[in-house]
């Protein structure tokens, strides 16, 4: 296998496979799914490498993208390599004031935007910045301030830079890149303090190729969702991979329409976070329950089946009994299959699934049903993967075996999970003093989780810095509480609250819809969502299914009171990361009235 510097990958990877499609897009005018070959995406690398060079981007210099995912976003990433200056990803879903701090961390002179939202954010940043000259804008329905007289559509930016000069000059940074070259700055979310500019160079994502052909049985053959967002570490390490093996990316837009494109696409692998697979598991549920006499006994029958097989035998690497191998056989291909066809993942081949933790129970369902989940755990510090699970033999529970090649072990005093190798990022960006402290003094990255090994098995148990400790003196893993909790379907998100109080409680976003539907089959009157809430009959359905989530759970770790919300967090009012990880000392200062009242005697 050849291991190419990500600036040459995609013309490399044109030679061989040509007119073969590379990308596939949803096409607003022709209202399907179009798709762009090998050769078309190599030349329009080319092109945005030739215009980045027009527009005076020099080698090491920051190039921003504050977009949704489109096929123009990899385009101008890979021609940002291209001239040897490092991509800036910024969330679509940034707030004016984050996309200030990373444009003026990263000194961002060129930032590419996506949609009118972006936009507006953009142009209103750049009007007071002494810093971002110009704007480059993907979707050609963007409406232009009146006042804006630099910014340039894509497609007019794309043609800026087709003259001899750019292209000789593009051609020579080519020929000098190096594996030492920074690739990317990716911004942490900031759940605790300011976002830390984390640099990954090219040696980097090489690494992640080679230690991924190890563990991954993925081919050319595969069709990658691309469904994350690209700033995310996650989605941008597996599409770079994706590439290297020759795999075509569906690129989905608009994550409110993932089902739909799902169904369309049928995707073999897709990245995602544990979060859509509790939509799913919820989903399932739902129609066992809902199921009545011999459909329900088959449904149960199938599950039962199916995790003997799987969990039992097959990932044993056991071969098992006959009518164990018939039953399944007869599953696999009536229950099961229609089960995924509904979803869209019939054609499954794996499913990472990583970014936080997911409970044990909903993956040993899932893969019980055959979905083929590969659980894993990383950090934007590690380009992502620091262990998943291998195709057998992997442990329900943990986060996989340690990627091949990787040096992990655990602090003896903090049970802190600690990782070395040429996956981890080189620096915080402008943060010596914060780099310093990420590191052990014999050069292992603080992960910040804490975890324990099993030979090379890596468990997972919590966020160091997430920890309670109530005014009992007993220690807390709230994240442990919230990923029980949140397997009920009446539950959407939960935040656990528990530092120097005297017992456990909770502030609960409940499954709106799931609550309406209940309320409506047991004939419950109300006005509002806040007057459904208030309902002592809706209390006490929640309570009760959260006592028997907690049975196996301490006394003091169980959740004594709750309180439960009529609006959801959200990113907007900062509540929520990027990538929905909740900030809790956000939550803890704005609800803080509702909590103290929860602890009133």
């Amino acid at each position: 296998m050849n291991y190419f510097h990500p600036a040459m990958l995609v013309h490399e990877q044109a030679k061989k496979y040509g007119k073969r499609t590379a990308l596939k897009y949803w096409d607003n005018q022709v209202h399907k799914w179009s798709n762009i070959s090998w050769d078309k995406f190599s030349r329009r690398v080319f092109k945005a490498s030739w215009a980045i060079a027009d527009s005076g981007v020099k080698e090491g210099d920051n190039v921003g993208i504050y977009s949704q995912n489109m096929p123009e976003y990899l385009i101008s990433e890979f021609g940002i390599f291209g001239n040897r200056a490092a991509s800036v990803p910024i969330y679509a879903t940034s707030s004016p004031a984050q996309v200030e701090y990373i444009v003026n961390d990263a000194h961002i002179e060129l930032l590419f935007v996506g949609e009118q939202f972006q936009y507006n954010n953009a142009f209103a940043l750049q009007q007071k910045s002494t810093i971002l000259k110009k704007l480059v804008i993907f979707d050609k329905e963007v409406i232009l301030n009146p006042e804006d007289k630099t910014s340039v559509y894509y497609s007019e930016f794309m043609a800026s830079g087709e003259d001899t000069e750019n292209q000789v000059k593009v051609n020579v940074r080519l020929k000098s890149v190096k594996e030492t070259d920074t690739a990317c700055i990716i911004y942490t979310s900031g759940t605790t303090g300011e976002p830390k500019g984390v640099v990954l160079p090219h040696s980097c994502f090489m690494e992640v190729f080679r230690i991924h052909d190890i563990r991954l049985n993925v081919s050319d053959k595969d069709l990658s969702m691309c469904f994350l967002p690209m700033a995310h570490v996650f989605e941008k390490a597996w599409c770079m991979y994706a590439i290297h093996r020759g795999m075509r990316i569906a690129v989905n837009q608009d994550p409110r329409i993932i089902q739909k494109s799902i169904k369309e696409i049928k995707p073999t692998v897709m990245c995602s976070v544990p979060r859509f697979w509790e939509k799913v598991y919820a989903g399932i549920q739902d129609q066992i329950s809902e199921a009545k006499g011999a459909k329900k006994w088959l449904f149960n029958d199938a599950v039962k089946t199916g995790h003997k097989y799987i969990v039992e035998y097959k990932n044993q690497g056991k071969k098992a009994p006959f009518r164990t191998s018939l039953k399944f056989a007869f599953y696999n291909n009536t229950v099961f299959r229609i089960l995924k066809t509904v979803i869209g993942i019939q054609r499954g081949n794996m499913f990472p699934c990583a970014g936080a933790p997911l409970s044990k129970s909903i993956d040993e369902f899932l893969q019980s049903v055959t979905i083929p989940l590969k659980v894993g755990y990383g950090l934007t510090e590690t380009s992502a993967t620091v262990s998943c699970y291998p195709d057998k033999g992997y442990a329900l529970g943990s986060v996989g075996q340690v990627m091949p090649h990787l040096k992990v072990r655990i602090d003896p005093d903090s049970n802190e999970i600690l990782v070395k190798g040429k996956t981890v990022m080189r620096e915080y960006y402008n943060k010596p003093e914060e780099t310093a402290k990420a590191f052990t003094e014999d050069g292992y990255f603080k992960t910040g989780d804490a975890g324990m090994l099993d030979g090379d098995v890596l468990y997972m148990t919590e966020r160091i810095k997430d920890l309670y400790k109530t005014s009992n003196g007993k220690y807390i893993a709230p994240q442990a509480i919230e990923i029980r909790i949140s397997e009920d379907k009446y539950i959407d998100t939960i935040a656990v609250i528990g530092d120097d109080r005297k017992f456990v409680s909770a502030l609960i976003v409940p499954d709106y819809k799931a609550l309406k539907e209940y309320a409506n089959s047991q004939n419950i009157s109300y006005s509002s969502m806040d007057d459904l809430l208030k309902n002592p009959e809706i209390y006490n359905l929640i309570d009760s299914h959260i006592e028997l989530l907690q049975a196996n759970f301490a006394s003091y770790e169980k959740i004594k009171k709750f309180t439960l919300l009529p609006k959801p967090f959200t990113m907007e009012d900062g509540e929520l990361t990027n990538t929905l990880k909740i900030r809790r000392n956000v939550i803890s200062e704005k609800y803080k009235d509702i909590i103290d009242k929860m602890y009133e005697d």
